[in-house]
């Protein structure tokens, strides 16, 4: 096992992949370094899970390389692979064996002895102690959800990737996850998170990659990402909109439109804007500018 800290815990150089009439994955680089919580946003269809899928060897790339803490994805894959523990985003699960059962056969998958201590553990974290011996079929889908991500650390991998960990998963549980991974990324295990929740992302990582349509649209600290927003945000519902600010406006879900501005002397810059042009704002909310602004603007059809 490679114990050099200077060794990236995942390496994608140049990683392409197509499907008929689909090209998912364009040229795509990542380094992720040891220890690092790390997000890896995008809108559907923008490569996340082809991405994954690569990672854990079930997709081969058409072009370029992929190593799990210095080992080739394809021909040291066996190493690769242990080196790896992965929390897919589909509730798939043996109807035939009970939560520990599940946990134990994962871990034996992977040449792990003596798991009882570790399974007894993850099971309390997880909230799952007293369903233990309940059958697969018969726990719920945020149940489901939680053995998933009980059998993607039995084996204790270095390198994490969490793909949409708390989707249907109630909020008491969603906070007793993230203690959890919190707990084991301070340990040194290095993760990586596709979430919609876009508020997780901000929270918790420290660097952030956005996919959109197969390719990398950003890279870099979450920190800086939201730095090089503008300090204010504002939405703004109105029959129409001045002249000069349609280039800049950034169509919302609620149908309003929204500005991102460096702050509240351009705000009135733009309110007299809107009064020159004698048009009359319905409704404006202020906000300050977080990941998600950043991560909608970098993924709109302006940036692309």
């Amino acid at each position: 096992m490679i114990s050099d800290s200077s060794v990236p815990a995942v390496d994608l150089v140049d990683i392409s992949k197509s499907y008929p009439n689909v090209r998912a994955l364009n040229h795509v680089s990542l380094r992720v370094e040891q220890g690092e919580f790390f997000a890896l946003l995008g809108p559907n269809g923008a490569g996340k899970t082809t991405l994954i899928s690569i990672l854990a060897g079930l997709t081969r790339a058409d072009s370029g390389t992929a190593k799990i803490m210095g080992f080739d994805t394809i021909s040291d894959y066996r190493n690769a692979r242990k080196n790896l523990g992965v929390v897919p985003q589909e509730l798939v699960f043996d109807p035939f064996f009970t939560v520990r059962e599940t946990l134990a056969i994962q871990a034996k998958y992977y040449g792990v002895t003596k798991a009882d201590a570790w399974i007894d553990e993850i099971l309390h974290n997880l909230d799952l102690t007293d369903k233990a011996n309940a059958n697969m079929r018969a726990l719920s889908g945020g149940m489901k959800r939680r053995v998933l991500v009980g059998q993607a650390l039995v084996h204790k991998p270095p390198v994490i990737v969490l793909d949409e960990p708390t989707a249907g998963v109630d909020v008491e549980l969603r906070q007793n996850l993230w203690t959890f991974i919190k707990r084991l990324n301070n340990e040194g295990h290095t993760i990586i998170l596709t979430t919609h929740y876009i508020e997780e992302a901000e929270a918790m990582c420290a660097r952030v990659a956005m996919l959109k349509n197969g390719e990398v649209v950003a890279l870099d600290t979450t920190a800086n990402l939201l730095r090089g927003m503008a300090g204010i945000t504002v939405q703004v519902s109105a029959a129409s909109l001045p002249p000069s600010w349609r280039e800049r406006a950034e169509t919302q879900a609620s149908g309003a439109v929204g500005f991102t501005l460096s702050g509240y002397a351009e705000l009135e810059s733009m309110l007299a804007a809107f009064r020159d042009a004698n048009i009359a704002i319905k409704e404006m909310k202020l906000g300050e500018a977080d990941l998600e602004q950043a991560f909608l603007r970098l993924t709109s059809k302006e940036a692309a």
